[in-house]
């Protein structure tokens, strides 16, 4: 028997098990399943193209035996791996459970983490990400990021940064909130720590690309306070953050301009930055400085 036949026999067996009734069984298919689909876009594909397999996998992520539900979730990950499963498995059946175990307070880390995953590598497609705004995805990562810090947190925040690339969804994220809860974040970074505080900067130079998410930064308390003091922590990819956000408020508003050229610690921060900080960072802070120099803002060194 060729290995294409062995895989296609082994696959055929396992797909047969799930439909058993013994949880032993199911989940010695499932670790099967797992282990072949990890690597192998062929296996991957095998899988797809059995008749009921996905919607078989999406039933036993609902189950409540304990490690069933984290194996489905990572097989059907590793399907979403192939870009073209990727359509095939965006449906919103799937999409609304997904939605339903990040709300949900008695799922596993685990499972919430791979649900998290499983929405990233789908929403890879552009195609995709409206499909997740429609069906309310948007508002449940704000909802669940809103709560108390738990080891999903980075998964969320991720989740909504690959979301909100698409402008439907930054306005949807805007309306339910998603400025003041990242801004929240921020300021909470002895909290939350450097990583998340990064992140959450991420997201929201993201959301002010567009007029909602800006007029949204522009409006809460002391924003360019706010920035100037994430350029004096020590997270490269904050500082990436909050100076991209003080182009598009400088450009926006002359005022704001004004008031950040008469904080005495501006100039030097960006100056600093202009010289060891990263790529993308000496880039804006050199912007920076030539936008406050060309207003005749800038205090004297």
């Amino acid at each position: 028997m060729s290995s294409s036949a062995r895989r296609r026999e082994t696959i055929a067996e396992c797909l047969s098990d799930l439909q058993s009734d013994s949880v032993d069984s199911q989940l010695k298919s499932l670790q099967t399943l797992a282990s072949i689909t990890k690597v192998s876009p062929q296996n991957r594909n095998l899988i797809a193209q059995t008749d009921g397999a996905i919607s078989t996998l999406l039933t036993l992520s609902k189950s409540p035996a304990p490690l069933i539900q984290p194996l489905s979730l990572s097989i059907l990950f590793n399907l979403s791996l192939n870009p073209d499963l990727k359509p095939l498995m965006t449906e919103m059946e799937t999409i609304h459970h997904l939605n339903s175990l990040i709300l949900h307070t008695t799922t596993s880390p685990e499972s919430t983490r791979l649900a998290c995953s499983l929405i990233c590598s789908l929403a890879i497609l552009d195609k995709n990400k409206a499909k997740f705004g429609v069906a309310g995805t948007i508002q449940v990562l704000v909802k669940s990021i809103s709560g108390p810090r738990t080891p999903t947190t980075h998964h969320l925040l991720s989740c909504l940064a690959e979301l909100v690339q698409f402008h439907g969804n930054c306005t949807l994220a805007v309306r339910s909130g998603a400025v003041n809860l990242l801004v929240g974040i921020v300021e909470s970074s002895a909290d939350y720590g450097e990583d998340l505080a990064g992140t959450s900067l991420g997201i929201l130079s993201l959301l002010a690309r567009f007029e909602e998410g800006l007029t949204a930064l522009i409006g809460s308390d002391e924003v360019v306070r706010f920035l100037v003091d994430v350029l004096q922590g020590r997270c490269m990819l904050s500082k990436e953050g909050a100076v991209e956000i003080l182009v598009r408020v400088f450009d926006e508003d002359e005022e704001h301009l004004r008031d950040a050229s008469e904080l005495p610690e501006m100039v030097s921060l960006l100056a600093d930055l202009s010289v060891r900080g990263s790529s993308k960072a000496r880039e804006k802070a050199g912007l920076l400085m030539k936008k406050m120099m060309e207003a005749n803002f800038a205090p004297l060194l």
